[in-house]
């Protein structure tokens, strides 16, 4: 049986999912919707919308002129013909708002789940570029959407509904001009740029890849989660917030996993439908709550009201109840989908996948960062090794804690979007932590551990931890004991590596009653790497309540440029240890 190896290891086995049939994987194909596509989308349906503003306007002015009696008999004519399409312009305007509107949540959905991973300043300009668009349109698009409502639920001389569309014919026409002037301000220039940029940051998450895999469960999670709030209230807040986590699940599944989006997406549809359908609801009650009295009497009128309360409460307690069957029980749409995502040894290389794409995203000198995570993998498993007994098994005979260590080494150096254009702050450990914090728990870890991972990576190198430090302070005992050897296996690879250490093979420890002795290949024996190694390593002797001595193994390479010392300084190395 095939297994996964575990993040420590030093090669990773990449978990795949298991292949489509041909015909699915060409369906995959067809049906995939990448950023390019929905940046590009958007585009031609704000061309659409533009388009069909010109034919309003010129049905504007041929309304004009036949009140005016100016229109010719030609003209008059084709009146029958006008009106027999002025139906199919209604839908097409209302198709028109609707896709544009969709285009746009779509891009904006993948750069919140990409700010997640890349902090490349492009992502928030893009959600900052079309969010003025997208809410420029949202009051036509609500008009339309409730004036389709009214129409399917009225019954027949009902004087809300007539008061209710009244009202929406009234404003369609401002609503329509602020949604042009939204449209004419966009800058589709700089929107052409933006997509040729994201294009090639999109690239750090291929679709189908194990961090494709962690982002969309991280999206499940935070749906379902949604999920159980809203069963425990009739209230539209719980379920217009579970709406709106939904739709960001289904965009995210869309992008970044095309082959479960054969599977998924009739189901995805019908569940977001029956979610809008909620929220549509709710906001159609609150509207019809508004109407007054006019051209009826009282008494016609609240027989209307009660009319009305009745219908929408069943119409949306009939789509509650076919969530509540599709939702919930053995069979539901939640476990199908969670049985397609990793979970188990998977998950664990899932959430590898997405942190290391965190990595190169944010991290400009990775390659020197991956050393260094290699080199303090090989410190970890030397030191279990040697150390049998002890307080030292709390930490280094724990797995857990060897994984823990290898995600905050490959994490040590991201930075934010600006950092990478300009020189490294002094304190790039506190800028790492700032970043990393803001980000969710990924899948796979609890709270304690990534709090962990989080203070390891602050303390890597600066000053040490101290009681009085607030991010110190706020972990238990525990946690402090675990956060101090790994900072101080962090804080001596890096010397190490700075020691003229290219492998992460061949390391050896040995304890002994006075200290433990570190034989490491490649180190070099100098005034400089002793003064370094002895500041490296001092919170890690803290931890062990031990000396530590660092011992240079000769490397037997051609290639290496043979380093002459000095008599007096080859015990320099071994002096500065003791």
């Amino acid at each position: 049986m095939a297994t996964v190896t575990t993040w420590a290891d030093a090669r990773l086995s990449p978990h795949q999912p298991p292949r489509p049939a041909p015909q699915a994987g060409r369906q995959a194909n067809d049906e995939y919707r990448g950023l390019r596509y929905s940046m590009d989308r958007v585009l031609k349906e704000l061309e659409n919308l533009r388009q069909f503003a010109k034919e309003a306007a010129k049905e504007a002015a041929r309304d004009a002129a036949r009140e005016t009696g100016r229109e010719s008999p030609r003209d008059l004519s084709r009146e029958s013909s006008r009106n027999s399409q002025k139906n199919s312009q209604d839908h097409d305007n209302d198709e028109c708002v609707h896709d544009l509107r969709v285009s746009i949540r779509r891009c904006r959905s993948v750069a919140a789940v990409m700010e997640e991973v890349d902090p490349h300043p492009a992502w928030p300009e893009m959600r900052q570029a079309a969010r003025k668009l997208f809410r420029g349109l949202g009051g036509l698009r609500d008009a339309q959407v409730m004036e389709n409502w009214v129409a399917k639920l009225a019954p027949a001389d009902d004087p809300i509904a007539a008061q209710l569309l009244a009202g929406f014919a009234a404003r369609e026409s401002q609503l329509l001009q602020d949604a042009l002037r939204a449209a004419r301000k966009f800058n589709e220039k700089d929107w052409q740029c933006l997509e040729r940029v994201l294009r090639q940051r999109s690239r750090l998450v291929p679709p189908g890849s194990l961090a494709a895999e962690c982002l969309v469960l991280e999206r499940f999670e935070a749906a379902k989660e949604f999920h159980a709030r809203a069963l425990r209230t009739e209230t539209s807040k719980p379920w217009h917030t579970l709406r709106i986590y939904m739709k960001r699940f289904r965009y995210t599944v869309e992008n970044f996993l095309p082959e479960h989006l054969v599977q998924w997406q009739e189901n995805l549809k019908r569940v977001q439908d029956l979610l809008g359908d909620v929220h549509d609801l709710d906001v159609l009650s609150e509207t019809a709550k508004s109407a007054t009295p006019k051209n009826s009497s009282i008494e016609e009128f609240e027989a209307s009201r009660r009319v009305w309360r009745e219908r929408l409460a069943r119409e949306r307690s009939e789509r509650i109840t076919t969530y509540r069957q599709l939702m919930l029980g053995s069979t539901s749409l939640w476990n199908t989908w969670r049985r397609a995502l990793p979970h188990g040894e998977a998950l664990q290389a899932a959430a590898l996948a997405r942190l290391r794409a965190t990595a190169r995203a944010s991290d400009a000198r990775q390659h020197r960062t991956m050393r260094t995570a290699r080199i303090a993998k090989s410190l970890f498993r030397v030191l279990s090794r040697a150390l049998r007994r002890g307080k030292a098994d709390a930490v280094f005979a724990d797995p857990r804690a060897h994984q823990l260590l290898f995600v905050a080494a490959i994490l040590q150096n991201v930075r934010n979007g600006h950092a990478r254009k300009s020189p490294q702050p002094k304190s790039s450990q506190k800028a790492a932590f700032k970043f990393l914090r803001r980000l969710p728990i990924p899948p796979g870890f609890t709270s304690g551990e990534w709090a962990i991972v989080l203070a390891a990576v602050r303390y890597h190198r600066g000053a040490e931890p101290q009681e009085k430090n607030s991010v110190f302070s706020k972990l238990s005992a525990e946690q402090q004991n675990t956060v101090r050897a790994l900072a101080g296996v962090l804080r001596l690879a890096r010397a190490v590596r700075k020691s003229g250490v290219n492998t992460s093979s061949h390391f050896r420890a040995e304890r002994t009653p006075e200290a433990i002795v570190l034989r490491i290949p490649g180190l070099i024996d100098s005034v400089e790497s002793a003064a370094r190694l002895a500041a490296a390593k001092h919170l890690l002797e803290v931890y062990l309540a031990q000396p530590i001595i660092l011992r240079p193994i000769p490397v037997s390479n051609s290639t290496q440029i043979p380093i002459s010392l000095a008599p007096a300084e080859a015990s320099h190395l071994a002096a500065a240890s003791d």
